[in-house]
């Protein structure tokens, strides 16, 4: 073994510590302890997925209500902002102060914005207690996706549980729409929002009771990173909503205003690097990027959600509007891809353990992604349910492969004290690429036409599959797994 590996190993051995997880100073070692803690984490997980996409489908209903159309889009707009915004901030708070309060204030705030949102009287109280739910929504996903390290340090373990974790937010999100779209029919709009509060009173019962209060500096105060905060928010908020304006049709501002906010992210960024550089407790601390292997995870995880999303929104758009076929049949054909996520999480966590060499399941999901991506391409009005349907399932077996491993292998590679952070920079990375992939195409689609423009944008999936494929070859992750 090369002086490099030896040193990486002996990182990684400083980076997963193998002790128990710990409430005060009692050791949790029960299973049944460890699952329940477990099961509110995918409880809060269920509740970010329906509280992102069970509006998706009563919106329509809510603008007319409320006599606000001409605002629809920034029901959803505002969520994802704050949303994306949010996901780093707290996922490094969790690493300084621990998860749990976090966990439970997340709850409290996705609870209470949703019940405000079926009391809402008019749009623009329901923008704005939508902007306090993706508050609550960032700040959940940030936490809940870091905190099966604190449950099960060894990642080899840890994998098998995590295949619960993604599996449930996989299947959440395709449910919450379907769901949504019935509880307003057969009750109407505002009892769609009063699922959330019911889930999120369970979860946080079982949270309180069974997840542990790790306090990770419980000695140390720490002076908070204020400009950094300030700067990372700029940063990520104005490259999203500057594609909004670039690319909606439903916005009138100059085009030049989204270009600006683009400029803007990126001087942002710039400064951002120089202040994190110098703040004794950075909020964005740049030694999460200090490796090759988190600079091409984060990468790939760009590259997934452009394709992802891709699929999720204009597969269904030709369908009904290209095709010919229901919105019913439409929706049916996404089902797959939603259903062979955690069918390709449950196969990856089996294999994960056995695999010398884990990087291969990336490459292997890459592959299968890229091969859905190409049969897509090939869709017709004339082809057989049953073709489309498979292949939309090998896109979502694909995906199982990819999402879970890109944020264990980032809990890997971080150093112990970072892995909050390093979870909450993926799943920020998966939202920035998902706001590129859709507004790309979109803007495609308005140049040219639906089936030219997803045309397009489907041999761009491939070739990202591709591009995702040779990034895992060069992240050696053996050294980390020994």
């Amino acid at each position: 073994m090369s002086s490099k590996k030896v040193s990486e190993s002996s990182k990684a051995t400083e980076r997963q510590p193998t002790n128990s997880p710990e409430v005060g100073d009692k050791p949790i070692s029960a299973k049944r302890d460890l699952f329940l803690a477990l099961l509110g984490i995918a409880f809060a997980s269920i509740i970010a997925a329906f509280d992102a996409t069970i509006i998706s489908t009563i919106l329509p209903q809510v603008a007319q209500a409320l006599d606000g159309m001409s605002l629809y889009a920034w029901v959803g707009t505002g969520y994802f902002l704050a949303s994306s915004v949010s996901i780093l901030i707290f996922g490094r708070l969790g690493d300084l102060y621990g998860r749990k309060p976090l966990l439970l204030l997340s709850l409290v705030l996705v609870s209470l914005g949703s019940a405000l949102s079926g009391l809402a009287q008019s749009m623009e109280q329901l923008i704005l207690f939508r902007v306090l739910q993706g508050v609550g929504g960032g700040m959940m996903v940030a936490t809940a996706f870091a905190a099966p390290a604190d449950l099960f340090p060894d990642p080899k373990e840890r994998v098998r549980w995590m295949v619960v974790l993604s599996s449930t937010f996989a299947m959440a999100s395709g449910v919450g729409p379907v769901l949504g779209g019935a509880i307003t029919q057969n009750f109407g709009w505002r009892a769609a929002f009063f699922l959330i509060p019911l889930i999120g009173c369970i979860s946080m019962i079982v949270i309180w009771k069974f997840f542990p209060m790790i306090k990770p500096h419980p000695n140390r105060r720490f002076k908070l990173d204020w400009w950094g905060g300030a700067l990372l928010i700029v940063t990520v908020a104005t490259p999203l909503l500057g594609l909004e304006f670039l690319t909606a049709e439903h916005i009138t501002v100059s085009r030049w205003v989204g270009v600006m906010l683009i400029v803007t992210a990126i001087v942002g960024g710039v400064v951002l690097l120089k202040v994190e550089r110098h703040a004794q407790t950075p909020i964005f601390p740049l030694r999460v990027l200090n490796t090759t292997q988190a600079r091409f995870l984060n990468v790939s995880a760009l590259l997934a959600g452009a394709v992802m999303f891709i699929l999720v929104y204009y597969i269904p758009l030709q369908s009904q509007d290209v095709f010919g076929f229901s919105p019913t049949l439409a929706g049916l054909l996404v089902s797959p891809l939603v259903a062979g996520i955690p069918v390709g999480s449950i196969i990856n966590g089996r294999l994960f353990p056995r695999e010398a060499n884990p990087q291969r399941l990336m490459m292997l999901g890459s592959i299968l992604l890229g091969v859905g991506c190409a049969l897509a391409l090939t869709f017709s009005k004339d082809d057989a349910v049953w073709y489309m349907l498979t292949v939309m399932g090998l896109c979502g077996l694909g995906l199982g492969f990819l999402l879970p491993n890109f944020t264990l292998f980032m809990q890997i590679v971080c150093a112990r004290n970072d892995i909050g952070m390093g979870s909450a920079l993926i799943q920020t990375m998966r939202a920035l690429g998902s706001a590129i992939g859709t507004a790309a195409v979109g803007s495609l689609i308005v140049r040219f036409s639906i089936n030219t423009g997803l045309q397009i944008g489907l041999v761009a999936c491939v070739a990202m599959c591709a591009a995702i494929w040779w990034l895992s070859t060069r992240i050696r992750m053996e050294s980390f797994t020994r």
